[in-house]
């Protein structure tokens, strides 16, 4: 595989994953076009198994390791919904999963990854703290590393969603995906950029976490430290894989505050009955409230997840 993965390597994950993933349907609502006077597809990603996207990187990359590798089983960090997709990847092909989470992550993602049969090591919310106690599980049970989103394997099978958003709704305008880690992202990017070229790549990303952003005008990664925001899927940095196939394939990125993040959630709440997370609605949230000229545009948007702790809903 080259430095980035190619539209075959996408194709092949689809192959590999066709089966064990649902391939979730594209959804529409009349309220929403008129906010926004275009047309919006909804990639919906939170009906997908284990509730987001990630199911579709841990999957193809639980599947594309030997037995040999496999053999000891796998481990991750993770603020959640990778962790827990990775623990129900592990569990359907029938070995152990060790997963570093950061102490404040969800208690509803911190359940999900323990009913699905995942370990979990708690850290504090840092990098630093997830690396350090990640080396150590590793160290002591032998299990392959997965990366959350700095894996081939894993941007691959995230770019799946968008390679089947492009084959049901052609001749988008726009596609925008949020932007964490750059998994999905990056993977959207290379799918889309290559089956649908007229097709431009948006990504967005909360104000309180823009890093990706300030990646991109500086020319250079730019880590988030600890960053506040709503949307925890998003708290992450670029990695060395995702940063230059966002520098390459993505037109721009969107911030967006806080508030417009809760806004747009709750419209799709509403609009939609759909349950998605915070993070899910931040592409929305980019496009209510981006002050760009979406007018008559056909968007594609990818709808991350629904994993949201119903106790703590943010307009309650």
């Amino acid at each position: 595989m080259e430095n980035r993965p190619t539209l075959q390597d996408i194709r092949d994950a689809h192959e590999r994953i066709r089966g064990l993933v649902h391939r979730t349907p594209v959804l529409t609502s009349t309220a929403i076009n008129d906010m926004c006077e275009g047309q919006l597809f909804f990639k919906c990603e939170n009906f997908q198994k284990a509730g987001a996207f990630k199911i579709r990187g841990a999957c193809h990359a639980v599947y594309s390791l030997s037995e040999q590798e496999a053999r000891k089983g796998v481990a991750t960090h993770s603020s959640g919904n990778h962790a827990a997709a990775l623990a129900l990847a592990a569990r359907w092909r029938g070995i152990p999963a060790y997963v570093v989470m950061p102490e404040n992550a969800p208690f509803i993602k911190k359940a999900a990854v323990a009913n699905y049969g995942g370990e979990i090591f708690l850290c504090k919310p840092t990098l630093e703290a997830r690396e350090y106690t990640l080396t150590r599980v590793v160290e002591s049970t032998g299990a392959a590393f997965i990366h959350p989103y700095n894996d081939h394997r894993v941007i691959a099978g995230q770019g799946t969603a968008a390679l089947e958003l492009c084959e049901e709704i052609p001749r988008l305008d726009l596609v925008i995906a949020p932007v964490g880690g750059g998994g999905l992202l990056s993977g959207t990017a290379i799918a889309v950029t290559s089956v649908s070229p007229d097709t431009a790549v948006i990504g967005a990303e909360p104000e309180e976490a823009d890093d990706a952003f300030r990646s991109l005008q500086k020319g250079e990664i730019v880590p988030s430290e600890n960053p506040e925001t709503i949307a925890d899927g998003l708290r992450t940095s670029l990695g060395s894989l995702t940063f230059p196939i966002i520098q390459r394939h993505v037109k721009e990125i969107i911030t967006v505050s806080e508030e417009a993040i809760v806004q747009a959630m709750r419209h799709i709440w509403e609009r939609m009955k759909i349950v998605v997370e915070p993070s899910a609605a931040v592409p929305l949230a980019a496009v209510l409230s981006g002050g760009r000229d979406l007018k008559g545009m056909r968007i594609g948007i990818i709808l991350s997840g629904g994993n949201v702790d119903l106790g703590h809903l943010p307009w309650r």
